[in-house]
């Protein structure tokens, strides 16, 4: 019974995951003749993560279903391999998420976020222009900040916003712009320093405060709460990969007895084509037999 539950049980995952993997490449093929930097961004890691499914499945299934320990070897060999991987991205990905969180703004719903509140790893990388340019370039063709540019300063006070909105599409709250001299000489006499962001922010559509640190935290923001959901979810994933590689060592177990031998009753019968570690048995009794 148990013999072929386990057989049945990984087979059956098998097929469910390689069914699954097709419209994730799908997905990334149909990203691939997207015009959007988004969707083009997102392309490579789809494309990665439904070709190993699909292999790791189909391995598994043959492996399962018509008792090829090879195949089921390969399977477990790739299993435990994603199993440590994934218990590293979850250590690291809580480890990244630990910090960061916005900042209350007196008589305002929104939050607003600095980039030094954030893990330096993700500083670092959110600096660089390469990838900073490509998600400038993401946020941009959203039209996030669309419909912020056109809100009235009531709605300033009573609205919320996302944290990309908090940061890319309007200055610091704390900014002050004066239109004459004698503002701009008592803001000096006072030695007032204002954030460099309020300097950075223009009122054109196409810049914005996207060179922004507080755009840029913004989007570390929207990052640390994605990865954090992630996390909780690989953490799920990790129980039941340990559980489904268990039954796979008993369908591997299952498998290499189908090739050996078959139980019947108390006595086993040996097939035609012997297990491997009989040739090695013989040689050994032989040379034993000859030394003595």
């Amino acid at each position: 019974m148990m013999y072929r539950f386990s057989n049945t049980v990984i087979g059956f995952l098998n097929l469910l995951t390689l069914l699954a993997s097709i419209p994730i490449i799908g997905a990334g093929l149909w990203m691939a003749r997207s015009s959007t930097r988004c969707a083009y961004f997102l392309q490579t890691p789809l494309l990665v993560i439904g070709f190993i499914v699909l292999v790791i499945s189909l391995a598994g299934f043959i492996g399962a279903c018509f008792h090829v320990a090879c195949a089921l070897w390969i399977y477990l060999v790739v299993m435990l391999i994603l199993i440590a991987a994934l218990i590293g991205l979850t250590m690291f990905g809580f480890g990244v998420t630990s910090k960061g969180g916005g900042v209350e703004v007196p008589g305002r719903v929104y939050k607003e976020y600095h980039i030094e509140d954030y893990s330096p790893w993700l500083r670092q990388r959110i600096k660089n222009p390469k990838y900073w340019n490509t998600i400038k370039n993401c946020i941009f063709g959203s039209n996030t900040c669309s419909n912020v540019i056109n809100w009235t300063p009531l709605d300033y006070m009573q609205r919320d916003m996302s944290p990309i909105q908090s940061g890319c599409c309007k200055p610091p709250t704390a900014c002050t712009y004066g239109n004459n001299m004698e503002e701009q000489a008592t803001r000096m006499y006072n030695e007032e320093e204002q954030d460099p962001d309020c300097y950075r922010w223009n009122n054109a559509p196409n810049l914005l405060c996207y060179e922004c640190d507080s755009c840029k935290a913004g989007v570390l923001e929207d990052i640390r709460r994605n990865w954090h959901k992630l996390s909780v979810l690989t953490l799920v994933m990790l129980v039941l990969l340990i559980g489904i590689y268990t039954i796979g060592c008993c369908a591997f177990r299952n498998a290499r007895r189908a090739q050996t031998d078959y139980p019947y009753g108390h006595n086993r019968i040996t097939k035609v084509r012997p297990r491997w570690d009989y040739y090695w048995w013989r040689w050994l009794h032989d040379r034993r037999e000859r030394l003595y």
